[in-house]
């Protein structure tokens, strides 16, 4: 069972979650119908869990502003598609691109990401398909916006 937050955001309010090819198609469609071109499932139970994940989905459309966190790290694992990881430094210069991908791409599938590094996703495929992980509660003042190009 999902729950709706709103067109980019569900949650599986299953006390057992457990996410199948089927929950993965469901968010494909959302995001590829939103205006965002983004959507997730939180397996988490609400924004004021102490961890978070979530399965995410971002079209090739979708533009992942350079951004970092104040207090916490991140770690991403690649289930469908393709992207490039960019790292930048504080003058705003990209300083590592690492290519992301699925297991059998060869290339890197898991990144795990400090606090205070500024970083951005390139999508290469149609649509991303990863899971995320990090710690909550989520609060939108910890998470600070850079205007860099990527």
């Amino acid at each position: 069972m999902i729950k709706k937050i709103n067109n980019e955001i569900f949650y599986s309010n299953q006390k057992l979650p457990i996410i199948k090819k089927k929950q993965i198609d469901f968010l494909i469609k959302k995001a590829l119908k939103n205006k965002s071109q983004k959507s997730r499932l939180c397996t988490h139970k609400n924004e004021k869990d102490k961890l978070h994940e979530m399965f995410v989905v971002h079209t090739k459309d979708y533009s992942v502003r350079p951004h970092y966190h104040l207090n916490k790290s991140e770690s991403l694992y690649v289930l469908h598609g393709s992207a490039n990881l960019l790292i930048f430094n504080n003058s705003g210069k990209i300083t590592k691109k690492i290519q992301l991908g699925t297991l059998n791409s060869g290339k890197t599938v898991y990144y795990r990401i400090q606090q205070k590094v500024i970083h951005s996703l390139e999508i290469k495929s149609r649509y991303l398909v990863f899971h995320e992980v990090t710690i909550g509660p989520f609060k939108k003042k910890y998470t600070v916006y850079k205007n860099l190009k990527a």
